[in-house]
């Protein structure tokens, strides 16, 4: 469970980047080089490697060398642990929100029953 934590934890923070979300989502639509990937940003290629490499450590990105070129490709398995995550967590808000919910309408329907005149109250103008 700590393991898949720690893992968990390198997908969040490799994702927290907008830089490697945009790496991500270029890397949805086919593999690509790591020159391909780094032409839209404006940084050194040494800057730009550290953000593939946060992406590799987290298994999002997974890159072989051929010659000279460097060719990325997304590891799509490597959101398994985080969408099973998210699952447990709307599980969990459901039935909180689910519990709010319930807690509204009791207090809604205790305010409609205190609004009601009683049958005993003599009502203005029916004297």
């Amino acid at each position: 469970m700590a393991n898949q934590l720690s893992r968990l934890d390198q997908i969040f923070a490799a994702l927290a980047d907008p830089t490697r979300r945009a790496i991500v989502m270029r890397l949805c639509a086919g593999e690509a080089s790591v020159g391909e990937l780094a032409d839209p940003f404006d940084m050194a290629l040494p800057s730009f490697m550290k953000h593939i490499h946060a992406l590799e450590t987290s298994g999002l990105v997974l890159s072989e060398k051929s010659g000279r070129v460097r060719t990325c490709r997304l590891s799509p398995d490597a959101l398994v642990g985080a969408e099973y995550w998210f699952q447990q967590q709307r599980a969990v808000w459901e039935v909180r929100l689910d519990r709010f919910e319930a807690y509204v309408m009791k207090l809604k329907k205790e305010r409609a029953g205190a609004k009601r005149p009683s049958r005993t109250t003599k009502r203005k103008g029916f004297e």
